[in-house]
């Protein structure tokens, strides 16, 4: 997860990481997030929600601050089911993530398609540090794994890697045919989603842009 240039931080250019942090945390935290919950439950803005999403959308992409579906997509409470972690990286705990949904959706939808999985990496991505060997070799023994691994989970260039992960979802034989998949990347400058790989729920030869 990178930092976006306020303020508070050091200013950077628009396609390098650096890792940042204020000078101080912020006072409030969950305090302030439990303090808006109040207001969210009191306007009734949990009523309504459905448990299969409004838009049959299922969106995989980072937990970058910056990178939030519920504001660049303007999603509404059960319009999409989310799922965020570093670099918005198809990882087998995710696939297992989309299968188990598939099978949910499966016995309720006997026919037709089920949803679509919308792959979105984003520029400036903080995963780029998984392509410093010193970064890497230090997380892998922070976590008690061979950094032999991590090095293709580095989203550097956004384009190609939602293209790897798109191939990915595609190809699982636990995620259900009835399963479009489609990738984007987000650009965290402009504001703007580009759509790299259509929805499709063939298993084809992908090819990196």
């Amino acid at each position: 997860m990178s930092t976006q240039s306020t303020n508070r931080y050091p200013q950077r250019q628009a396609n390098e990481f650096e890792a940042t942090r204020p000078d101080r945390p912020d006072p409030g935290n969950i305090e302030t997030a439990v303090a808006r919950n109040r207001l969210f439950a009191a306007a009734g803005g949990h009523e309504g929600a459905v448990v299969f999403p409004n838009l049959s959308l299922f969106v995989i992409t980072c937990l970058d601050p910056r990178v939030d579906p519920a504001h660049f997509l303007g999603l509404q409470v059960s319009d999409a089911m989310v799922v965020r972690n570093v670099g918005g990286r198809v990882t087998p705990e995710v696939i297992n993530d989309v299968a188990f949904i598939s099978q949910i959706a499966e016995t309720v939808l006997p026919d037709g398609p089920l949803f679509e999985v919308a792959v979105i990496h984003h520029t400036q991505c903080g995963a780029g540090a998984f392509a410093d060997d010193a970064f890497r070799h230090r997380y892998a023994q922070r976590i008690g794994v061979e950094d032999s691994g991590l090095r293709e989970r580095a989203v550097v260039d956004p384009a190609s890697t939602v293209t790897s992960d798109v191939g990915r979802l595609r190809s699982a034989s636990a995620i259900s045919h009835r399963v479009t998949v489609s990738g984007h990347v987000y650009d965290v400058v402009t504001g703007l989603v580009r759509t790299i790989l259509p929805a499709s729920s063939q298993a084809a030869n992908v090819q990196t842009p």
